[in-house]
């Protein structure tokens, strides 16, 4: 995993400027980011939907109707509709999404942390990013009444933070990446 994560090394430094860019342009630019963020939601589920209910149809000569593929799309897009008729509900679930995301991306940063700590010097760095994200999809959850607003700004705080921590990461595992192929594997 080590040989790998040193590897693509730029592909988390990437990652991290992303986070930071994104974080940037809510803080410079929120009506249009919680808009842009709600409209593609609603854009994704729609065409999540069309799709699933297009596979349904199409495969059903190949056996037994799937009637769950079926109906998980026409909810997707009963869901899409929802999203551009009443985007201010769509804001609030989106907000329980994204704070569902965070907490399960965080723990499984801290699994992914312990399981590199004999491999990796700095894991603590992943752990932290972990721990980071789990706080803020708690505080997500314990203060939806928030407004959009104050919740749009601690997206881009968390998104800058996250970023910063990626990139750091990031080259972090470039310093490691002639000495991965090197290291002795523990625990196998």
């Amino acid at each position: 995993m080590l040989q790998t994560l040193a590897k693509n090394w730029w592909a988390i430094v990437l990652r991290g400027v992303f986070a930071v860019l994104f974080g940037l342009g809510a803080f410079f630019w929120p009506g249009i980011t919680l808009a842009a963020l709600v409209l593609l939601y609603g854009a994704y589920l729609f065409a999540d939907g069309i799709m699933a209910v297009v596979w349904a149809i199409a495969g059903r000569a190949a056996g037994p109707f799937p009637w769950g593929v079926f109906l998980a799309g026409l909810a997707s897009i009963v869901g899409g509709l929802l999203t551009f008729f009443m985007p201010g509900l769509t804001a609030l679930v989106l907000l329980y999404l994204i704070a569902a995301w965070a907490i399960v991306r965080g723990v499984f940063e801290i699994i992914a942390a312990f399981h590199l700590r004999r491999e990796l010097t700095n894991e603590w760095l992943l752990a932290l990013n972990g721990v980071l994200s789990v706080l803020f999809g708690i505080l997500l959850i314990a203060a939806p009444g928030a407004g959009a607003l104050a919740v749009l700004w601690l997206i881009a705080t968390f998104a800058i933070i996250v970023g910063i921590v990626m990139i750091m990461l990031g080259f972090r595992l470039k310093g490691l990446q002639g000495t991965a192929a090197r290291r002795p594997a523990y625990g196998r």
